[in-house]
C-alpha cells in the first residue's frame, strides 16, 4: 500500500493507525509533522479526497507545501460575513476536483463596517 492511499484511508477513517503501545514496542514514538495531518490533494485521486471531506464534514486540505485551505462537505457551514463558494483542488486524476466549499468574505458594498 503507498503511503498516499493509506494516508486517505486513514483520513477516512477506513485504515486503522497503529495504536500508541504498538509504536513502543517497535521503536520510538515519532510525532507526525504538522504537514502530514493535512491531506495533501495533488498526492490523492478525486473521489478519495471527497471521501475526506464528506466522513469529516471539514478538513484542511493542502494544495501545495505552502498553501492550504479548510473545505466544508455542507455549502450551509459559513456563517456570519462570509458565504459559500466552490472549492476546487488540484488532485491525481482531475486538475480541478469539486471538494465541497470553502468560506469567502462576503462583498458588503463600500458603506460596510469592517
Amino acid at each position: 500500500m503507498t503511503p498516499s492511499v493509506r494516508i486517505a484511508l486513514l483520513c477516512a477513517g477506513l485504515f486503522a493507525a497503529p495504536s500508541i503501545g504498538a509504536l513502543a514496542q517497535t521503536g520510538p514514538f515519532q510525532e507526525v509533522p504538522p504537514l502530514a495531518q493535512r491531506p495533501f490533494a495533488p498526492g490523492l485521486t478525486c473521489g478519495a479526497l471527497r471521501s475526506i471531506v464528506a466522513h469529516r464534514g471539514h478538513v484542511v486540505v493542502a494544495s501545495s507545501p505552502t498553501a492550504y485551505e479548510t473545505v466544508h462537505f455542507e455549502s450551509g457551514a459559513c456563517q456570519n460575513e462570509v458565504s459559500s463558494a466552490p472549492a476546487f483542488e488540484p488532485t491525481l486524476d482531475e486538475p480541478y476536483c469539486f471538494a465541497g466549499y470553502r468560506c469567502v468574505q462576503r462583498n458588503n458594498g463600500e458603506n460596510s463596517v469592517r
